[in-house]
């Protein structure tokens, strides 16, 4: 069961966006990082949720996707994600989150694929203009914003070339390819 959730568990960058996420399913999926290990037991996380097209168009308008698909600028309208959750940082608590982040950002996403939603993972985001325009007081900061909707892509997973090439792709039908490397090559037998 875990094994089939972290491999359906990808980073989907187009969705069905009329297919709307509640608002108490978001809750739920936060619920899920609030329950999950952190650092400390400090837990400086806090979250914002966004649902509604015109909050979700302000997040948007601020995201950059896909850094290796140079001629794709994002989702098209019609493909935009249904829903936002924006990880915040208290640094009044801490002042570094990557870790309880990573943790907090795998239970929200293996959350959401369990319920036939998908997400992806964005720290390439103008966090001046989204922390202005939703007056987000400065002891928090922006760590990531995680996208969600229904998936509408094919994302499959397939073994590294041997030039070791880490570069994500997408052919002509669309299908996003992740290569990775083998368990052979990332276990080392010292």
């Amino acid at each position: 069961m875990i094994k089939e959730l972290v491999t359906k568990n990808r980073s989907y960058r187009r969705f069905y966006q009329e297919v709307e996420i509640t608002y108490s399913d978001l809750e739920e999926l936060i619920d899920y990082a609030r329950l999950s290990a952190t650092g400390g037991n400090l837990q400086p996380l806090k979250f914002i949720i966004s649902n509604t097209p015109e909050k979700n168009e302000l997040i948007f308008k601020n995201l950059r996707w896909a850094a290796y698909l140079k001629d794709w600028a994002g989702p098209e309208e019609g493909e935009k994600p249904s829903a936002y959750i924006i990880m915040l940082g208290d640094k009044n608590i801490k002042k570094e989150f990557s870790f309880d982040a990573g943790i907090a950002c795998q239970s929200i996403l293996l959350g959401a694929c369990e319920k036939g939603y998908g997400g992806c993972i964005l720290a390439n985001v103008d966090k001046k203009d989204v922390a202005a325009h939703l007056n987000i007081p400065d002891q928090y900061e922006i760590v990531v914003v995680i996208a969600l909707g229904k998936p509408k892509e094919e994302v499959v997973i397939e073994d590294m070339n041997e030039d070791g090439d880490v570069k994500y792709w997408r052919d002509d039908q669309k299908i996003h390819h992740v290569p990775k490397r083998s368990l052979k090559d990332i276990i080392l037998k010292l």
